[in-house]
């Protein structure tokens, strides 16, 4: 298996394989999502490498490719390992592809049948990547002693009287 080092972005890289595994192994599949498109969104640099998404017609991905020798941890392909992000840890399954790489991949959506054009794909892909690099907020400490918390503010809404607007 090749490492390679990608000291500079690697997007157009990433794209390049996944428009020629579309082309080639996925080809005939039905579960493409002919409204999308091959994209890689935000790669920026984290840990010394690269994190960003990969839309496909087939999946959504966080991905990871190296970007120094420095840190990055081989997996070899279809192996699993648990990388610890901002909003937790999350698995990721290793990959490599002659004209990339290694890389590693997490897939947050597939099939893609749930988006409807590219635009709400990339928002998705997009606000998943903030929420990774976000850590959870903690919950503040809302005793009576040091909330001016009304009762009526203190009621817990189920599910369904907040889609129903309190209408039962």
């Amino acid at each position: 298996m090749t490492f390679r080092i990608h000291a500079s972005n690697p997007e157009e890289a990433v794209e390049a394989v996944f428009f020629r595994i579309q082309n080639t192994s996925m080809v005939d599949v039905p579960i493409l999502n002919q409204a999308l498109q091959v994209q890689a969104i935000d790669f920026q640099r984290w840990q010394g490498h690269w994190l960003g998404m990969v839309i496909t017609p087939w999946c959504m991905s966080m991905t990871l490719v190296p970007g120094s020798g420095e840190g990055w941890s081989s997996v070899g392909v279809n192996k699993r390992r648990f990388v610890n992000f901002p909003a937790g840890d999350f698995a990721f399954l290793g990959g490599h592809e002659e004209e990339l790489g290694e890389y590693q991949s997490c897939s947050l959506f597939s099939p893609m049948n749930k988006f409807s054009n590219q635009t709400e794909a990339v928002q998705t892909a997009r606000a998943a990547l903030i929420g990774l690099l976000t850590a959870p907020v903690d919950k503040v400490d809302q005793s009576p002693t040091n909330s001016p918390i009304s009762n009526e503010q203190k009621k817990i809404v189920s599910r369904r009287d907040f889609f129903s607007l309190g209408k039962s």
